[in-house]
């Protein structure tokens, strides 16, 4: 068992103790403990990304009750489509938590049908301080990819900052105790997000291995102002225009961004694992010799990858960043 934290602590004061056991990897049908058979097949909340599902399966592991997550890991979230099962499974879930902003483009009609029958939908990217994309398009003036978005106003890849993932969990926590009356969620959203707030903690000291002059990033997608921002870094261009994976770019893309490498000497491209590279490796080809190194961006790994949870995932693009880079 965990200890909880002193507000965790002080929320479940006259409950049982609030047992930890290792949630599943996220991205499992199930995550959670729970207290008899019958409960296990009970979720009392569905994740759609599974990112999301590993901090609410710690949450409800942590509560005793159980959650699921709709997609797989190595998913990419903006081109998921529901199975009639899991469209099912959104309607009798007390509570589904979506990333929102658009990040999942193929599941926006069956969130807003689910809100519509008097189903409870919590998005956690408005909900962390979004950042808009008129703003970030005023910093990146003259860079390369990084100005057609067609899914929305604000940048959805919040998942990138742990600190606002941090901040994330405690909201879910409470929106599981509304949900449910159940105020032990809303102590263990909070001794989760304080552990989500040592691994932020980490992956800063991981990161501080990497020179000023050095924290440039060339990515697949615009997926990374965030992390650019929480850990100043500087995202110089893309190879795919604008926030979406399932954009295709013009041979005048891909020639602005091979300039781009070259001109400031970047000696990584860092790719999608849940994407084909293809395009990361032909920029690569074409500026020289820059190596191409993978990251876990909008989903979590598969078993064996190190990247398992959310935050294993913060801590093992961290440690890839920094070996390129420092």
């Amino acid at each position: 068992m965990r200890p909880l934290l002193p507000l965790a602590a002080a929320v479940l004061l006259g409950l049982s103790a609030c047992a930890t056991p290792t949630a599943p990897a996220p991205g499992a049908s199930t995550t959670g403990a729970s207290a008899s058979p019958t409960a296990a097949k009970t979720p009392v909340a569905i994740a759609t990304t599974t990112q999301l599902g590993s901090i609410l399966g710690d949450i409800t592991a942590c509560a005793g009750t159980t959650s699921t997550t709709l997609m797989r890991p190595g998913t990419d979230p903006h081109d998921f489509a529901l199975a009639s099962d899991q469209v099912a499974a959104m309607a009798r879930a007390k509570l589904v938590v979506a990333n929102g902003l658009g990040l999942e483009g193929g599941m926006a009609s069956a969130l807003a049908n689910v809100k519509a029958d008097g189903g409870r939908v919590y998005e956690v990217a408005p909900n962390v301080d979004p950042l808009a994309y008129d703003d970030l398009e005023a910093d990146h003036a003259g860079e390369a990819g990084t100005h057609t978005h067609e899914h929305g106003t604000y940048d959805p890849h919040v998942a990138l900052d742990a600190g606002r993932m941090a901040r994330a969990a405690e909201n879910i926590g409470k929106q599981l105790t509304a949900a449910t009356g159940e105020a032990q969620h809303t102590a263990c959203g909070a001794q989760v997000g304080a552990e989500i707030a040592q691994t932020d903690a980490r992956v800063r000291q991981i990161l501080a291995a990497v020179p000023k002059e050095r924290r440039v990033l060339i990515t697949d997608h615009e997926a990374f102002n965030y992390f650019a921002q929480a850990y100043d870094f500087h995202v110089a261009g893309v190879v795919v225009p604008g926030g979406s994976t399932d954009a295709e770019p013009s041979s005048a893309d891909i020639a602005r961004i091979v300039a781009v490498v070259k001109a400031k000497g970047v000696p990584a491209i860092f790719s999608n694992v849940a994407v084909n590279p293809k395009l990361v490796e032909a920029v690569a080809r074409e500026a020289g010799t820059v190596q191409v190194v993978p990251l876990h961006v909008d989903s979590v790994g598969e078993a064996g990858s190190g990247a398992e949870t959310y935050r294993a995932l913060m801590i093992k693009n961290a440690e890839a960043i920094a070996a390129a880079l420092a």
